[in-house]
């Protein structure tokens, strides 16, 4: 790689959350071994994004990103990635009917495998390890073994990726995500939620739309399949930077890992290593802000990564919380776009609201979710900006790790099927009742 890109300059900077190698030798072996690897997607892939991102800041379209909190090695199954996309693919269809804008699919897949952790060790029973820091990093299980970090992981979270984006690719390309199978399932999922019949109406106005264009003839090649992006929060660095190629047609440099990748609430620092790296990168880029983020936090950070004002190079994620949103959103929005920065919001609904269980578990409430999606349109439509997409974690599976929702979660269900490797995520059911939901939010 050519100096003059100096892809290496984070490395001169503070870089948080990093795990603490046990042999750096080792790291090297496999960073130099991922450096010679084929990307998981192409710079061409990224631009493709990008510009269907920058509909999204005109206000053109919207952004449904979601998936897993943190992926594991295990997961990378047929059953699990044909699950979370057919979730995906419902939401979409909903809320591109109901927007009459086009929905951007972003999976939260192939890539999130590293969790960033409010403290360095776990004490179980008088016992202190390290943290899980994700499937990249260590094992979830608490002995000494398994939690010290193995740089190798990195070689296999880049091969349980790639067959993941291969999964998704074949779904997405070969019938599966065809429009007609995907309503057929809303109408079951309608038909048989207790929150169902609140939609009805909706999947009744999409039949007839279909049924119309089937009558007319059209047979869009669109209907057959999708185009669907995965990204992931970039959070070990030597991974990123191991998988950053150079663009043989423009010479620049994209992080070939993903589509598009984000910076985290903890490690969006200006003076810090992410935020660097990021700066070197092409790819379309996400940050997470949090409810102590300043405008001047928001503006130093678009004047850091996208100097050049570059429509869809930059998304916000909100990550405020229910109870905070309508009071820390608004002067963020109007700050940023004061100043004429092109940048596409999303409202991630699921970090700021989360809190433990009587019975331990971590958990989040549907109603809380819900309320922030809609603090979230709230602001934007008082100050006449587009709410341009949500990002929330959920599984396709019918685990019961967020309480609420149409087919009621209780506390004392918690117990039942949490599966998550970190954080509690939406079940199908509750995941398409958010599609609903947020399609009658942008109804208005």
């Amino acid at each position: 790689m050519s100096n003059s890109l100096n892809l290496d300059s984070w490395r001169a900077l503070s870089a948080a959350q990093q795990p603490d190698w046990p042999e750096r030798d080792e790291l090297e072996k496999v960073v130099a071994e991922l450096g010679g690897l084929p990307p998981l997607v192409f710079a061409g892939e990224c631009d493709q994004l990008k510009e269907e991102l920058a509909a999204v800041t005109r206000g053109e379209a919207f952004v449904l990103q979601g998936g897993d909190c943190a992926e594991t090695f295990a997961g990378a199954t047929a059953d699990n990635v044909r699950n979370k996309l057919k979730t995906l693919l419902q939401m979409a269809i909903v809320l591109t009917y109901a927007g009459k804008v086009p929905v951007v699919k972003i999976g939260r897949l192939a890539g999130q495998f590293a969790k960033p952790r409010s403290k360095g060790t776990e004490v179980r029973d008088g016992v202190e390890l390290p943290a899980y820091r994700g499937d990249m990093v260590n094992g979830f299980d608490f002995t000494p073994e398994s939690r010290r970090p193995d740089p190798w992981r990195l070689l296999k979270a880049y091969h349980s990726s790639a067959v993941t984006l291969n999964l998704a690719r074949a779904f997405t390309k070969g019938g599966y995500a065809d429009l007609r199978q995907v309503h057929a399932w809303n109408q079951d999922f309608v038909a048989g939620s207790p929150a169902g019949q609140r939609y009805e109406r909706l999947a009744r106005e999409i039949d007839q739309a279909l049924a119309f264009m089937r009558a007319c003839g059209a047979e869009p090649e669109e209907f057959q399949s999708v185009e669907f992006y995965s990204s992931h929060e970039a959070l070990i660095l030597d991974y990123d930077q191991a998988l950053t190629r150079i663009d043989s047609r423009t010479g620049l440099p994209y992080d070939v890992s993903a589509h598009m990748v984000w910076i985290g609430e903890r490690t969006r620092q200006l003076d810090g290593a992410h935020v660097e790296f990021f700066s070197r990168i092409r790819n379309p880029i996400g940050v997470k802000l949090g409810p102590s983020t300043s405008p001047e936090d928001a503006l130093a950070l678009v004047e850091k990564l996208n100097p050049d004002n570059v429509p869809g190079r930059l998304t916000f994620v909100t990550r405020m919380g229910a109870s905070k949103i309508r009071e820390h959103l608004p002067p963020l929005v109007k700050e940023v776009t004061a100043a004429g920065a092109q940048v596409a919001w999303v409202c991630d609904p699921m970090h700021g609201n989360t809190f433990e269980a009587p019975s331990g578990h971590k958990t989040r409430r549907f109603d809380n979710v819900l309320d922030e999606v809609a603090g979230f349109f709230e602001v934007h439509r008082a100050l006449g900006t587009h709410p341009g997409g949500i990002h929330i974690e959920f599984t396709g599976d019918d685990v019961t790790e967020c309480v609420g929702g149409g087919h009621e979660i209780a506390e004392g269900d918690l117990a039942t099927r949490y599966e998550t490797a970190c954080d509690p995520r939406l079940n199908r059911s509750q995941s398409l009742d958010l599609a609903f939901r947020v399609a009658e939010l942008y109804r208005g």
